[in-house]
């Protein structure tokens, strides 16, 4: 069973590569409060040296960039990675390795005041992911992960609860059971970061933000995921048809999509288990 959730994960992770310029400007960015907490949390300066797992198209690069980091960006993908660097050009201290997490070795023996992945580790075979991460941290360095997900808050848009007979009728309806979490109750990692023993959680927030999608907008990111770029045509012409027709019957001809994301900021432990000393 593990293996077979391995090949799906393998499986899906490359599509994002076929939609590279399209991923960037349709994808929400982050909250510039995540990124405060993030270098608050983990103790970082400006010059320290982060590693990124997943980079994508420098989403998440970018901002740090601006603040003063050293990246090493890992990105698999090679539309996004070349997209990534085009992003990144005007960094010197940035650099995008076109390799996978689990295949990279760095050319040197340095090692990493942060590693982080922002909507990627979930792409990670969590066996060698966090070995791998406590690997290339210094003693004292942090883990940092999270993902930007869909958030359902009293008050919301109801569209996406009504599209769900269309989800259904093209055999891609969510599995019975599914949780619509609300703002503040993403689960994020915990429990696997604490259960690596490699790592003691020491930080932990909820960020939440809306966005309101015309419906090209609104298209535009669904075919960033990859659930719908593996759909067949005739199931996205039923879906983004209904998706067109329904929002052009709204007056300002928009859905509100709200965002959540919680971040996680863990300390490295040391060789005999235990939490390693503060970041400084």
């Amino acid at each position: 069973m593990a293996e077979r959730r391995q090949e799906d994960r393998d499986r899906l992770k490359v599509t994002f590569d076929t939609v590279a310029d399209r991923y960037h400007s349709a994808r929400p960015d982050y909250p510039d409060g995540l990124y405060a907490a993030l270098i608050s949390a983990a103790g970082l300066q400006p010059g320290d040296r982060l590693l990124e797992v997943g980079s994508g198209t420098g989403k998440a690069s970018i901002p740090l960039a601006d603040r003063g980091f050293a990246i090493t960006c890992l990105e698999p993908g090679p539309s996004l990675a070349a997209t990534a660097r085009r992003n990144l050009a005007r960094y010197p201290f940035v650099q995008v390795v076109g390799q996978a997490f689990e295949d990279w070795q760095p050319s040197g023996p340095e090692r990493f005041d942060l590693v982080f992945a922002a909507t990627a580790w979930h792409w990670i075979d969590p066996a060698v992911g966090y070995r791998l991460a406590w690997r290339w941290l210094r003693p004292g360095g942090h883990l940092a992960v999270w993902e930007a997900s869909h958030v359902f808050p009293a008050d919301g848009d109801p569209f996406f609860r009504e599209l769900q007979e269309v989800y259904d009728e093209i055999g891609e309806g969510m599995p019975a059971g599914t949780w619509y979490f609300a703002p503040g109750e993403l689960p994020g990692h915990r429990a696997a970061i604490d259960g690596s023993g490699l790592f003691t959680v020491t930080f932990e927030r909820h960020f939440d933000w809306e966005i309101r999608y015309t419906a090209p907008e609104y298209i535009a990111l669904l075919e960033t995921f990859s659930g719908h770029i593996a759909m067949a045509d005739w199931q996205r012409d039923r879906l983004y048809g209904e998706i067109r027709r329904r929002l052009a019957a709204r007056p300002d001809g928009k859905v509100r999509r709200h965002w959540g994301a919680v971040l996680q900021v863990a300390a490295r432990r040391d060789e005999a288990g235990q939490a390693a000393r503060p970041a400084r």
